[in-house]
């Protein structure tokens, strides 16, 4: 057994996220570790819209949304021959984050961060700031933008 067995890596999808992919893959396969793929579609998206609103074309258009992105991971790790699980799930993405890893026995999280500062990280908020602050597992931050 290495020191990593299971990497865990959060994906939004975003071209910018591929940095943080490509760090969790190589990781993942320097320690012949499975890589547990995670997209969380943020059902707090759901509370901004009118109660007029279906939310079952919006709940599908997310899923799919997240399908692709965790088709994206999947293939950067089968180039580098690194297993994966793919993970999709609901709710609120730093808290099922955090709860995905512990309930998983994760080694590692890798996750990217734009590296806002100042009042553009109050009043947007770091996913990958709460996941830090929460988790019991370790937390490998990539910057993925400038």
């Amino acid at each position: 057994m290495g020191l990593y067995d299971r990497v865990l890596v959060p994906t939004d999808g975003s071209a910018e996220t591929r940095r943080a992919v490509e760090h969790a893959v190589s990781l993942a396969a320097e320690h012949d570790a499975t890589l547990h793929a995670v997209y969380v579609v943020n059902t707090a998206t759901f509370a901004s819209l009118g109660a007029e609103t279906t939310t079952e074309g919006v709940s599908d258009l997310l899923a799919d949304e997240g399908e692709d992105a965790l088709d994206a991971v999947a293939e950067v790790a089968s180039e580098a021959g690194v297993p994966v699980e793919r993970v999709l799930l609901n709710g609120t993405p730093s808290r099922e984050i955090v709860r995905y890893a512990e309930d998983n026995d994760i080694d590692l999280i890798v996750m990217g961060t734009h590296g806002r500062g100042g009042i553009d990280r109050l009043l947007l908020g770091s996913v990958a700031e709460k996941v830090v602050r929460s988790s019991q597992v370790p937390v490998l931050t990539v910057r993925v933008a400038d």
